[in-house]
């Protein structure tokens, strides 16, 4: 409850600075539309917003699946795997130094502007916290615990799938969830650069437009929807550190 009364605090400390500014400074509505006119927006549009914002979570959650999957079996890969450990490493550096903005044309012209390019530019982006959080986990094992194992003489597979893996799921659980973060920001980047639906799209579209209102309004849909999807996702990194045997 009071992470809920904090979270609602701040929310009207925003809107009433937001109100302020509009009020103070006179700003013409189509550049900085006041917080009621907004809501309104929300409301009067709300079957719209919907649609788009039903797009982009698609495009999120199916990201954020199959990003966590890869990032998981990589981690283990790499641990595993001296070798890969050795070609795959500098391939993730590497991955990283290039902007996010540069690989969305190119993944547009191969994947075209459906829900494909946009799902691998939030998978692109969720893959790497995901692998090198459990990966540097996976590399910290309990050393009590993974001497002991060897005494008794258990295999490296046994050793990963009942001391490394267990002792590295709060590195996994840290990585999910900055991946429920980054997701939709590899999402909306794709909308923006080729898309026919979606969130990021109606944002272009209603700047297109100078309906500044509807910007703002898809721009709070999108807010609200990654706060919840990060409220869920904690939610199930906590259910999974109480009882390991779910995962």
């Amino acid at each position: 409850m009071s992470g809920w009364r904090g979270g609602l605090a701040a929310t009207l400390l925003v809107v009433a600075l937001w109100q302020a500014v509009v009020w103070s400074t006179g700003v013409p509505r189509f550049i900085l539309p006041p917080p009621m006119l907004v809501a309104e927006t929300i409301w009067t549009s709300r079957a719209l917003l919907a649609e788009h914002a039903f797009i982009t979570m698609a495009e999120v959650l199916i990201g954020l699946v199959l990003g966590a999957i890869l990032g998981f079996m990589t981690a283990i890969a790499l641990v595993a795997s001296p070798t890969a450990r050795a070609l795959v490493r500098p391939i993730l550096i590497f991955s990283q130094s290039v902007p996010v903005f540069a690989l969305a044309p190119i993944l547009t012209l191969w994947l075209g502007f459906g829900l494909g390019s946009k799902i691998v530019m939030a998978l692109i982006i969720i893959f790497f916290p995901v692998t090198s959080s459990f990966f540097d986990a996976l590399m910290r094992p309990n050393k009590d615990w993974l001497g002991m194992a060897r005494v008794m003489g258990a295999s490296p597979t046994r050793i990963m799938l009942h001391v490394r893996i267990p002792a590295a799921l709060p590195g996994f659980a840290s990585g999910l969830r900055l991946a429920a973060v980054y997701a939709p920001i590899g999402a909306i980047i794709g909308e923006w650069v080729g898309a026919s639906r979606g969130l990021g799209y109606l944002m272009l579209l209603a700047n297109g437009r100078a309906k500044t209102d509807l910007m703002f309004a898809a721009l709070l849909v999108l807010a609200v929807l990654t706060i919840l999807l990060h409220a869920g996702v904690n939610k199930l990194c906590e259910r999974m550190l109480d009882h390991p045997e779910l995962s």
